[in-house]
């Protein structure tokens, strides 16, 4: 199989076109939560699919049946189909003009199995497969979803959808996304109706600041995160059931309960301090998101597509990090997580008006977000499930590199493991590797690391 970071082909594209929802659709403002409108939200996030040929599905094009379905959706998600405005406060609002998403159609002269056995970001020529229509990407007055689906020669397609994300997270473009996978396969209504009901996230009058969120502190210089924008390189770890017990025996026996999310990141953040080799008596930081729908009483409704989420932080100096076992990583991400609760998420939505909606803490913090549960890759637009679906690429956000995403994917064994798509400066990234290894890496030496050096070839100059 040709090399993903070798691979170069080219697209053929319609003009963007703008589609509206199938029926007309209320004129009406809605107004985000605080916890969408937050600053550190204001950026757009491309998820992508990958799907391959059915012959079940011969005589049917993927761009037809995903553009009518699209129309459809909007029907009953017609706030997408609006336009962001910002008010009083820089509060956010939708105004639902049912202007219609973006939508391309593109043709590629490269099959599928041209990517390569393990799909994985960063994946090449991304760009051609989600053109950055100009002046698409703003907040506001923009369209809110840009959605590009393009043919493949073998008879597979990618779809590639960017959204705003301060309309939805991860669960919520899901949500969207198996609306139009089943208005695809015929169903005339989503089996999940949407719900708006921003309120349920939004402060309370009066707002009541309950919790410290060290995630917003104020800390000077916020821009400077330690690691330079220039010279950056994307490169995914794959950590599989061989890696993932590794790590666990290396923890105490009383903490080897935790989960493999806790697990993760207390090894990637530990790795990643010691990569970018800050100041031993510098403060480093992690943030996880933490997905509250389930803890609110009762929980939030099924169909809720807003940002449901609360992002604690775990801190530490540099020294004590990268010194101690992983044991003082793991124990300081699972007291953050347990933190979270409805109270917590509701004192941080109090927060973002008392404090003008500030942005969370950037300097040398690095920020994880589990969409391992989220089903991206099961959607069916009619051509089965994907080979691939998630994240597009890892260090997204307003600050590049600052972000990584835990994603599930099968190895070229067809071993089910979680991807992470890590991005830092070249000389940085040849540390984290090293140090990677060197946490997986058994005391009898008989691990195979065949898939933390597969994952290394997986290497390319970022597009940031």
């Amino acid at each position: 199989m040709a090399s993903t970071n070798a691979l170069i082909f080219k697209v053929k594209r319609q003009n963007p076109e703008l589609i509206p929802p199938a029926k007309p659709t209320p004129h009406e403002v809605r107004p985000l939560s605080d916890i969408d409108d937050q600053e550190g939200l204001r950026f757009q996030v491309p998820f992508i699919q990958f799907y391959q040929k059915n012959p079940a599905m011969d005589g049917k094009d993927p761009v037809k049946v995903i553009r009518d379905a699209v129309a459809k959706a909007l029907v009953f998600y017609y706030p997408f189909a609006g336009r962001l405005r910002e008010i009083a406060g820089r509060k956010l609002v939708v105004e639902c003009t049912g202007e219609g998403v973006l939508f391309i159609e593109a043709d590629a002269d490269v099959r599928l199995q041209q990517f390569g056995d393990a799909l994985r970001p960063p994946f090449p020529c991304l760009e051609e497969l989600l053109y950055d229509v100009p002046g698409s990407g703003g907040m506001v007055n923009c369209p809110l979803l840009l959605i590009q689906v393009t043919r493949l020669k073998c008879g597979g397609f990618i779809f590639v959808i960017r959204f705003n994300h301060t309309m939805s997270d991860a669960f919520g473009l899901f949500r969207f996304l198996s609306t139009v996978a089943e208005l695809a396969r015929g169903a005339e209504i989503p089996s999940v109706p949407p719900v708006w009901q921003r309120h349920l996230l939004s402060a309370r009058d009066p707002p009541c600041v309950s919790y410290v969120h060290h995630e917003y502190d104020n800390i000077p210089d916020a821009n400077d995160t330690l690691v330079p924008l220039d010279d950056m390189v994307q490169r995914s770890i794959f950590f599989g059931s061989a890696e993932i017990s590794a790590l666990r025996r290396r923890l105490s026996p009383h903490l080897r309960r935790c989960t493999t999310f806790e697990l993760l990141t207390a090894c990637i953040w530990r790795c990643r301090t010691i990569a970018i080799s800050p100041n031993p008596d510098d403060e480093v930081r992690v943030m996880c998101l933490v997905n509250g729908r389930r803890l609110f009483n009762p929980p939030l409704p099924a169909g809720y597509y807003g940002n449901a989420f609360a992002i604690p932080v775990a801190i530490s100096t540099a020294g004590n990090l990268c010194k101690q076992p992983l044991d003082f990583a793991v124990e300081l991400v699972m007291k953050t997580k347990s933190e979270v609760t409805e109270e917590y998420i509701k004192s941080a939505a109090d927060m973002m008006v008392i404090a003008g909606r500030p942005h969370f803490a950037v300097k040398r913090t690095y920020i994880v977000s589990d969409v391992t549960r989220v089903g991206f890759a099961d959607v069916d637009y009619g051509w089965g499930t994907a080979v691939y679906g998630g994240p597009a690429k890892g260090g997204v956000g307003v600050i590049p590199g600052l972000t990584s995403f835990y994603i599930s994917v099968k190895n070229n064994k067809g071993d089910r493991g979680i991807v992470v798509p890590i991005c830092l400066q070249a000389n940085a990234m040849e540390v984290f590797v090293t140090e990677f290894e060197k946490m997986v890496k058994r005391d009898d030496d008989d691990i195979d690391l065949g898939d933390a050096r597969e994952s290394s070839i997986l290497i390319r100059r970022a597009r940031l």
